[in-house]
Parts: C-alpha cells; structure tokens; sequence
C-alpha cells in the first residue's frame, strides 16, 4: 500500500462568489422574490444577504411576519454555505406547509 497522503487544501473562500451563489439558489427556488433589502415571501421580508468583508452575512426570519425574528449566519467557507442553504430550503418547506 502507498502511503500517499492527500494534501489538498480547499479552495479559498470568496465572499463576493458566495453571495452571488446564494442570491442564484435564492432565485431558483422560485418561491422568493428580491425586493430592495431583501428577499420577500409574499408581502413580508425574510432574508437578507450582505457581503461583510470576507464573509457573507445572512439574516433567515424565524417565520414569516411584518416585523420577523431573526436568525443570523456567516458564511466563511463552502459548508457554511451548504449548511445555510440546507436551512432556507427547510424553512420554505415549513411554511409552505404553514399555509
């Protein structure tokens, strides 16, 4: 056996990649729709992405509402920006059920 070891480092993180990315799965989702600040659903705001430097700052409403509760995420590297986008798909599924 080779004893080989795999010593690839990941990719730098681009923030301004990142939050390109997100609005694109945003968009995809077909179910929000980006208005000024944010992203809306139907006539209230429940996410906001902003780049912070080399970071991406996200704000995820807790549930829909004229003034929301939110949950706040920094995306630093890939699985941050898996892990947040596994969370928004799982909120839109909530509360389509909600409805």
């Amino acid at each position: 056996m080779s004893d080989d070891t795999w010593d690839m480092a990941p990719p730098p993180f681009n923030a301004d990649t990142a939050l390109q990315t997100m609005k694109r799965f945003v968009r995809d989702q077909r179910v929000l729709t980006e208005r000024g600040e944010g992203w809306m659903l139907g006539a209230d705001l429940v996410l906001k992405l902003a780049a912070d430097g080399a970071a991406v700052q996200v704000q995820l409403a807790r549930r829909p509402a004229r003034t929301p509760e939110w949950d706040r995420f920094t995306l630093a590297s890939a699985t941050d920006l898996r892990r947040v986008q596994d969370e928004i798909k799982r909120r839109l599924t909530r509360w389509k059920d909600d409805e």
